[in-house]
């Protein structure tokens, strides 16, 4: 036997400690926990048996109703985790997300959502299955500060008076009219984050948030109009179904004097243009944008050549410069572009980092990347992506640019193997 002072320190744990924890404790481990293992808990002790309805963050996902051993419906097997929810939850309920998009049907979806509601929600986030209809017990909640809606439809609320304390909203592949979601976004007045991919949208949506700093948008840019977005300082936008006629960018950009960050992706349009085509120029300039992603841009397209080439022209005091590459397969790579000739006017006297992803070695990149440089005085480094260069075109690549100009004594150039991070 053990002497006495050489026992495990373990076995004189009392073996209820797991009982005599206060409350306070026992609410932080719960809420750190998935929650259905929050759930599981309530086999620990009496005193745990129930600790999980008092949970102020709740998610319902797959995980509870989708099990390898379990034989009961998905449909009825999350029938029953509502029926018991909606009996045992004592709240205060704050951040509540449901995601029940894989299921084939939600009998009285409605009424659990609307008795969640009931709980004083601050977050919700709702992923529905395809075509369901959004509650309208949503649109009562008034002390929401952040809403979440994914796959379904949405239709005008009746007397909906606005989400006084939304601060963030975020709609995803919603169905919903234009005159609706602007009234929506109008009625929130301390939004200050808008997440938007809506293909669908097909009229103008005038967007008039006044303390909105953040908005990324993917669908149809031309339906886009930032009318009253003077905090506005980030801007994503991912283009589907565009018009080439329908897209101006003076409507987008409207009224976005605040703007420092700009992320663009138009490399899904419908039309075409002929070489050397010349897409109408911003009137007026973007004095404040210090950061612009273009993202899958086709330097052989004349059409989303010549936009971007002009949005660049409207950015002064531009000091990033970040372009993703796009390839087509017809594209030869063996003829310069027209269309980037026009930035050979263009002094960048700001630009300080240019980033270039996903080149292979074609005309136009190595084009490209020869007029940056003879262009921008200050530049500090020029980063390019060598991923995709086999060794022979690293070294003709390498050899190349060496022999460039340099408007900047102190540019250097680096090459990487960065993949670039994609937002939404």
């Amino acid at each position: 036997m053990m002497p006495p002072n050489e026992r495990n320190p373990c076995q004189s744990l009392t073996p209820d400690i797991l009982t005599d924890l206060p409350n306070d404790v026992i609410d932080i481990i719960l809420m750190g926990l998935p929650s259905k293992e929050a759930v599981r808990t309530s086999i620990l002790s009496k005193r745990w048996r129930y600790h999980w309805c008092r949970l102020t963050k709740l998610t319902l996902d797959r995980s509870l109703w989708r099990t390898e051993n379990d034989l009961l419906n998905p449909t009825d097997k999350f029938t029953e985790i509502t029926s018991q929810i909606s009996t045992l939850l004592e709240g205060p309920l704050i951040d509540f997300t449901l995601d029940v998009a894989d299921l084939e049907s939600c009998p009285d979806i409605g009424s659990f959502i609307y008795f969640v509601l009931r709980n004083n929600i601050e977050r919700l986030v709702l992923y529905l299955p395809e075509d369901s209809k959004l509650p309208m017990s949503v649109f009562t909640c008034s002390q929401l500060r952040h809403l979440s809606l994914d796959n379904c439809s949405i239709h005008h609320p009746g007397a909906f008076e606005g989400f006084d304390k939304l601060i963030s909203l975020q709609l995803c592949e919603v169905t919903i009219s234009s005159e609706l979601l602007e009234s929506i976004i109008s009625h929130c007045p301390l939004l200050e984050l808008l997440v938007l991919h809506i293909p669908k949208l097909l009229d103008t949506i005038e967007i008039d948030a006044p303390m909105l700093s953040w908005f990324y948008f993917t669908g149809n840019i031309s339906s886009v109009c930032l009318k009253n977005v003077p905090l506005l300082v980030e801007v994503s936008l991912t283009g589907e179904q565009i018009m080439k006629k329908d897209l101006d960018f003076a409507k987008v950009f409207n009224s976005c004097s605040a703007i420092k960050y700009l992320s663009l992706n138009i490399s899904c349009y419908w039309g075409s243009a002929q070489k050397g085509y010349e897409a109408p120029r911003l009137p007026f300039d973007l004095n404040s944008v210090k950061r612009f992603d273009l993202l899958e841009l086709e330097l052989v397209d004349a059409y989303e050549l010549s936009l971007s080439i002009n949005l660049l022209r409207s950015f002064p005091y531009l000091e990033h410069l970040e372009i993703d590459v796009f390839h087509e397969d017809e594209d030869s790579g063996t003829e310069e572009s027209d269309e980037l000739k026009g930035l050979s006017d263009v002094t960048f006297s700001h630009l300080r980092e240019i980033r270039v992803y996903a080149i292979d070695g074609r005309t136009s990149e190595m084009q490209l990347i020869k007029l940056l440089l003879a262009n921008s005085p200050v530049l500090e480094k020029m980063l390019i992506d060598q991923r995709l260069l086999d060794l022979d075109t690293r070294l003709k690549v390498f050899a190349e640019v060496s022999n460039y100009s340099r408007a900047s004594p102190e540019a250097e150039v680096l090459y990487v193997d960065w993949m670039r991070y994609r937002f939404f």
